[in-house]
């Protein structure tokens, strides 16, 4: 089982994608990509996606939104990934050159125009909807056979806190 994270930066109607077609044997090469990436040992989904972001972007995310959990069976190698799934609004930082990809802000109402994997094209229009989404994406030898998905209405807001602000 891997556990992923997968972040999308929003800012002035574009979100940042990563065009994956700089590494060899990249299961992802040719596809247009939200950022992110597997979860370090001890590493919280929150903590993993800032470190993430910052290594393929340069860019500092800051209060990453959690938008929803999607599980892919399966997916690579006989192993099921699961993938928390962020929004960011508020970053700082310069672009850098990614050993990724090629980075790119995309106009929002052209996202859906990339080559993405199949899955994606149906789950990008949730980042918009308040609340929170689990979904099941299932793929067979790279074509999505099977989905499905759980909305939950309540919007997840980040109630961050640590035990010194618990206790004050």
């Amino acid at each position: 089982m891997k556990l992923a994270t997968l972040c999308y930066l929003k800012a002035q109607g574009k979100t940042l994608m990563i065009h994956r077609i700089k590494k060899a044997n990249d299961m992802h090469q040719g596809k247009w990509n939200g950022l992110g990436g597997k979860l370090d040992p001890g590493e919280t989904p929150e903590e993993c996606v800032i470190r993430e972001v910052c290594e393929e972007s340069g860019l500092t995310i800051v209060d990453p939104q959690l938008k929803g959990l999607l599980t892919f069976p399966k997916f690579a190698n006989n192993e099921d990934w699961y993938a928390f799934i962020f929004v960011a609004k508020k970053f700082q930082g310069h672009l850098i050159d990614s050993n990724e990809g090629v980075l790119k802000w995309i106009e929002d109402e052209q996202l859906l125009d990339l080559v993405l994997w199949e899955g994606d094209k149906i789950f990008i229009p949730w980042l918009e909807q308040p609340g929170f989404f689990s979904g099941k994406f299932v793929y067979r030898a790279g074509k999505l056979v099977e989905h499905s998905a759980v909305f939950y209405e309540r919007p997840m807001e980040n109630t961050a806190q640590n035990d010194t602000e618990r206790a004050g």
